[in-house]
């Protein structure tokens, strides 16, 4: 009987047939259902290739695409370190995104809480902030060049008021602003898009509810708009961080190219001027690390401040 007994246990399916160690374990298929094999591998190829790449070309010797690298160690790191204009670019980038992001977010949302009150003409208004995102960086770069150059727009608007213009782009105190203007008008219709068709979310007896109880609209845009919609923004907020630390170089290059002097070199601009213009590939990855250090401290930073509360 015990032998029986034994048996039928051994073939019950709630009884395990091998040791744990010998399951089977599962098959690729399995593992990694649908795309997510593909997808994964395209992320590990297209995305962490070239980080592992910049890490590795930031301690080579590497003077041009045509010359044999060799081994540097730190020592492009030292030279970056002792390097004036880096720390110019360090200071410039850091002006931009201390000035320019929370202006951008802010007005960004502002312009998000105008439009989900659903004004007269605001399915339109909707298209008409897109269009600084449908615009090519030239086109938007020649644009502000006629508008900020010593005969162009602005200067033209401020003379008849009494007051004498510069050349923008040219002048050390307000070439960098200039630059932060540019990025300003390109990034603050397309983020406000975003941050409105969160708010659009919000359920609208509340804020009636609120308008009932006597709050104005500043009240519940910053009392109740804002804390609904904060961890949204706050993602909003690393894709616009994201924009000015690593593509400012596009319009430093077609409006001032680092000038006057080093006033509006940003990293992102130095990491061009020494890769493809004096050719020093080592130095200019070791650079792109520190941009990346900066850009992940970055983002967990704006990530703590701008995270649900509610």
């Amino acid at each position: 009987m015990t032998a029986v007994a034994d048996a039928a246990v051994r073939t019950s399916p709630h009884f395990p047939t091998d040791p744990p160690a010998r399951r089977r374990r599962g098959t690729v298929r399995e593992r990694f259902p649908g795309l997510a094999l593909p997808a994964l591998v395209w992320y590990a190829v297209f995305m962490i290739g070239p980080v592992v790449a910049m890490l590795v070309i930031a301690f080579l010797s590497w003077p041009g695409m045509l010359v044999t690298p060799s081994w540097a160690g730190l020592a492009n790191f030292q030279t970056v370190f002792a390097d004036e204009t880096f720390w110019a670019a360090v200071r410039n980038s850091a002006v931009q995104i201390v000035v320019g992001l929370p202006v951008m977010i802010v007005l960004a949302f502002l312009l998000a809480f105008y439009v989900v009150q659903k004004p007269r003409g605001h399915g339109v208004l909707r298209y008409l902030l897109f269009i600084p995102a449908l615009i090519s960086a030239p086109a938007t770069a020649m644009l502000f060049y006629t508008m900020l150059n010593p005969d162009g727009l602005v200067n033209g608007v401020l003379r008849p008021l009494g007051v004498e213009g510069t050349a923008w782009l040219a002048d050390p105190s307000t070439a960098l602003g200039a630059i932060i203007a540019v990025e300003l008008w390109s990034g603050i219709g397309y983020s406000a898009v975003l941050i409105a068709a969160r708010l659009d979310g919000v359920d609208g007896e509340i804020v009636q509810a609120a308008r009932i109880d006597g709050a104005g609209d500043w009240r519940i845009a910053w009392r109740m708009y804002w804390p609904i919609a904060r961890e949204f923004i706050g993602v909003v907020t690393m894709l616009q961080f994201l924009s000015l630390l690593f593509n400012s170089a596009q319009n430093v290059l077609l409006l001032t190219q680092g000038g006057p002097g080093t006033e509006t070199t940003t990293l992102a601009y130095l990491i061009y001027q020494k890769a493809f213009v004096e050719a020093d590939l080592g130095y200019s990855q070791a650079v792109g690390v520190i941009l990346f250090v900066i850009g992940l401290i970055g983002m967990g930073t704006i990530r703590r401040v701008l995270r649900a509360t509610h």
